[in-house]
Order: structure tokens, then sequence, then C-alpha cells
């Protein structure tokens, strides 16, 4: 039996039912914020994870799915340059050894159906001086392939059945042009109207490295980059998807996981860096786990500065970890040299004792940075979102600045962290982009359903069918069909029986799907456009007309 793969899992219902309530429940509040929703690729190239996640973080260097794409041919290329050695300077007159391109533009259309570039005109010089021509088909391949061969023998075909009136009696010579090298190590041996032609040249694309996404938020600015998103202003977008990450599964923790996550972006200008985007995205996930039902969450704010204030701080922590961080875990030892905000981020109870003596990053905050900060507290305090400060909390990514936060939640256990995120000011211009100051975060909705299970369940959530349509004796499917689509139009929830079950069959089905009524649908219900009406939690069982049964079953 093939199982699903280590660290990834089924998601199936009732629990749907719950991922269903909480993304219908988020959409909701980002539409009261006016936030939009962006769906980017679940993979992009290698080096926009290394340059804007880092690549001294783990996610980078330890947890990405990452793979070669292989050398594309280019075969517009070959085209090109193969018709440019060979094509006619008059496109009116044939020239010995050259080609005119031909050929009526349905014909062509059907050419390239197949897989075969070029109809052309090859003028030859004949043995009495005068000039001749021929027709060619052209085909331009990587390699010399048994595809390529039937791809052209099936023009030919096509040229002298469905179009022989274009074609004749002429005879149809066909070539297949692959580059030089490929040509030398074919073992093709060519026939007398099949052609070989190896063309010099380099007609292959360099391999690309792709990524399937460890994160989201790289993806978004690449795509506000690329589309030049600054024009519309502030930007606030959201999105739901998966991501992944090659780690250890563990509670809650899957290698293909769930995020639902938002940035606000734009230009300076838009008011993007302001403090008050801070505190909006903040009371927005306050809103929001209350809004779930999640209760006992905390959040938790630091500030890790600017570039300046990390860089001094990264000095003096280097020089704080050198006496001790040989007594350190493995990952603290490589962290402190690559990148020692990390070093925070260790969960191993031995090392916490020297982590609980190293500085804080609060230490090392220039004016603008403090104020920034202390504006966004203020905010939140006079909203009534309750906080509490840990200048431990850093964030895993490289990109973030001045604001940092996490949600967390006793539910989860030891990785009690619901959601994460922060302030990302210079990302836009490590990518290549104009000054785009932004914030972002990401909920694992993995873990979000797993906390919302404490209280709520997929069956608590699970709309159940209103009305179960059982048919009655041979026949009735089609009467039950028609009468659960009418129902149906009432925005009714209808589940619909077989007329090959026994009455005792379909109230037991009727049952364990959830319905609250059961329609019986018989002969006798039909000719009187009157249908038994059964409560299945009452036992009541009334008739009632076909005109009346919405508005019954919705009471």
């Amino acid at each position: 039996m093939i199982k699903a793969v280590r660290g990834t899992r089924d998601l199936l219902p009732p629990e749907t039912a719950l991922w269903n309530f909480v993304e219908s429940a988020v959409r909701d509040v980002f539409r009261a914020y006016n936030f939009q929703e962006i769906r980017t690729p679940i993979f992009e190239p290698t080096e926009l994870f290394a340059r804007g996640v880092g690549e001294d973080t783990d996610v980078v260097s330890k947890e990405m799915y990452t793979w070669e794409d292989g050398e594309r041919f280019n075969d517009k290329k070959i085209m090109d340059e193969w018709l440019r050695a060979n094509e006619s300077d008059d496109p009116s007159h044939v020239q010995a050894g050259r080609v005119n391109v031909q050929g009526s533009p349905p014909f062509l259309a059907k050419l390239k159906e197949l897989g075969v570039q070029l109809q052309v005109w090859r003028g030859i010089q004949v043995p009495s001086g005068a000039l001749a021509g021929r027709v060619e088909f052209v085909a331009f391949r990587p390699k010399v392939s048994s595809d390529a061969i039937t791809a052209l023998i099936e023009a030919r075909k096509v040229a002298k059945g469905q179009y022989s009136q274009d074609f004749g009696n002429l005879a149809i010579l066909l070539r297949l042009v692959v580059p030089d090298e490929a040509a030398r190590k074919s073992p093709w041996v060519a026939s007398k109207d099949i052609e070989i032609e190896g063309f010099a040249g380099n007609y292959f694309s360099s391999s690309q490295s792709l990524t399937l996404r460890p994160e989201n938020t790289a993806g978004v600015v690449r795509a506000y980059i690329e589309h030049k998103m600054w024009d519309r202003g502030l930007n606030k977008l959201y999105y739901i998807g998966p991501q992944f990450r090659r780690e250890r599964p563990q509670k809650g923790r899957y290698r293909q996981f769930y995020q639902i996550g938002a940035e606000v972006i734009g230009p300076p200008s838009a008011g993007s860096e302001s403090p008050a985007r801070d505190a909006e995205v903040l009371e927005m996930l306050a809103t929001l786990l209350d809004r779930l039902g999640i209760t006992g969450w905390n959040l938790e704010l630091n500030s890790v500065g600017c570039a300046q204030d990390r860089a001094a701080f990264n000095e003096a922590l280097r020089k704080a970890l050198e006496p001790v961080v040989g007594t350190m875990c493995v990952d603290c030892q490589r962290r402190a040299v690559t990148n020692p905000l990390r070093v925070f981020d260790c969960k191993v109870p031995e090392d916490q004792p020297i982590i609980d003596t190293l500085p804080r990053i609060s230490q090392f905050l220039d004016e603008g940075c403090r104020k920034h900060f202390e504006a966004v507290q203020q905010i939140l305090t006079q909203v009534g979102v309750r906080f509490s400060l840990n200048d431990r909390l850093v964030r895993g990514l490289d990109y973030y600045t001045r604001t940092a936060f996490e949600f967390t939640h006793g539910a989860l256990g030891a990785q009690n962290a619901i959601l994460g995120g922060g302030r990302y000011d210079g990302l836009s211009e490590a990518l290549g982009g104009p000054a785009a100051p932004g914030i972002g975060f990401a909920i694992g909705e993995d873990r979000l359903v797993m906390s919302l299970q404490a209280s709520a369940s997929g069956e608590s959530v699970l709309k159940r069918p209103d009305v179960y349509v059982a048919a009655l004796g041979a026949g009735m499917n089609g009467e039950a069909a028609r009468l659960a689509r009418e129902l149906r139009r009432h925005d009714l929830v209808v589940d619909l029986g077989d007329e090959n079950f026994r009455l005792k069959k379909s109230f037991e089905a009727a049952t364990k799907a959830g319905a609250k009524y059961i329609l019986i649908v018989g002969e006798n219900e039909v000719k009187a456009d009157a249908f038994a009406l059964k409560n299945l939690a009452t036992g009541e069982q009334v008739s009632v007309p076909r005109a009346q049964l919405a508005q019954k079953i919705q009471e």
C-alpha cells in the first residue's frame, strides 16, 4: 500500500469543515480591513529565497526543497539562426541552395500542432544549369528521436491528404535540424527522404535552480516589484496556501504545511513605514483570534531595530559568545559564526542560562527605531490589545527590521507559536526593487486549527444536510433529483438517496448524514404533488405541497 510521505498528511472530513470555517472567518476579517487576495506560484527561483530570506538562515541552509530544472532547448533560437544561414536574399525568387519560407496560415497552424515548425521551398541547381526547387518540412529538436521523425512523416501525410489541392504530386523532403553534437551522437540512419542536419551553435538555456516556497513573503515582494504594484499606493494583501520545509515532523509541524498570511507594503509616501500600520495588523490579528474563539492567546513584541542597529548588536553578541559558545549545542556554535541573532531561537534547556546573560537588541536601538516601537505600543494600548515585551524574541529570517511579534497559545505545547511576523523595510531593495517598507505575518494554519480543536471540532462546524430526499420505488430517482434541484435553488443543503434503497435504509442513511428532515418521494406523492416530510429529531411527519417545501424546511 502506498502511503502519504512522512511529514505530510491527508485532511479529511469532518476535519476539513474546521479548516473551511477558519478560512471563511479569516477572509471575512481581511475583507473588513480592506485586504485583497494575492496568489503566487508555489515554486520560485532559489535565488529569491537566498537573497530575501538569507543564505545563513536554517530555512535556506537546511530546510528547502530545491532542484535543478535542467537545460532547456531553445527551438526558436535554432530556427532563427538556421533561417539566417539558409534563407534566400530575395523572398520572391528561388536561389540555389537557399530556402524561401512558404505555407498558407491554416496549414502552418496544422504543422505547428504536429510539432513541425517550417514549410520551405529550397532552390536546387539541376545538371542543365537551370534552377528548380522542392518542398521541405523542417522540424527543430534538441536531439534525433522517433517522435520527431514521426511528426515529420505525419505532416507529409496530412499534406498529401487534407491539403492535396496545395501539394498535388510535389515531392516533399523531410528535414530534422538538431544541434551539431546531437547529430554526431545520433545512431539514426537517414533515409532518402528524411535528412538529419546538424547545426552548429549552443541552443540550450542554462539549468535553473527552483525551490518549493518555504515561506511566502519573498514571493509577494517579488510580485510587488515585477508588476510595479507601487502604482497602487499602499498594498494590503493576503494569501492562503501550502508552504514546504524539510524539517523534522512534530506536533503541529509538517513538511507540507499551510499558512495564512498578509503583507502591507508600498512606497514610503503611502504611509507604509508608519507605526500605525504595525498596530493595525496586530489589532486585526487579535480580532481574528477572538472571532475564531481562541482564548488565552498572548502577544509578544520586540523590536529588532534597523540594519545598523543589528550590525552593532551582532558584533556585541559575537564577543559575548566567544568565551562560552564551545559549551553550547552544535546549532548555536554554527549560528554564533553565521547569524548570532539566531542563538535566541535555541530551545536546548542546557543553553538557556548562557542565553539569559547575552546582550539584548533593545540596548542597541537608535532613536528612530525606539520611537517607532514606542508608538506601536501606545496605539495597541489605546485600542485595548494586550501584549507583553520579550527582548529575546527574534524572527528566523534575515529580512525582518524593527517590529517583530508572535502570538502564542498554551494548547500547542513547547512549540507554542500560532503565528509570527514583523516589519521588513529593506526587503524590496534587497530583491532589486524600489524602497517599499512593509509589515506582514504568517499564521501556521495547521497549528491554528490545532488550537481551535481545544474548543471546537470539525463536527461542530460542519454544515449538515437540511433534508435527505429519499426516492421510494422504481422510476423515482428522476423525480427525487428534480425535487432536490428545486430545493437547492433556495440555498438548502440537500442529500439525495437512491430508489434501490428500502425505506429503512433511507432512514438510516439520512440519520447517518445528520439531516434534519427526510423527504419521501414515491409514486403517490408525485401524483399528489405533496410529499411526506419527517423531522428526524422530533418524529413529526407532515404532508407538504411541493410549492411550500422549501419554506417548511427553512422554518
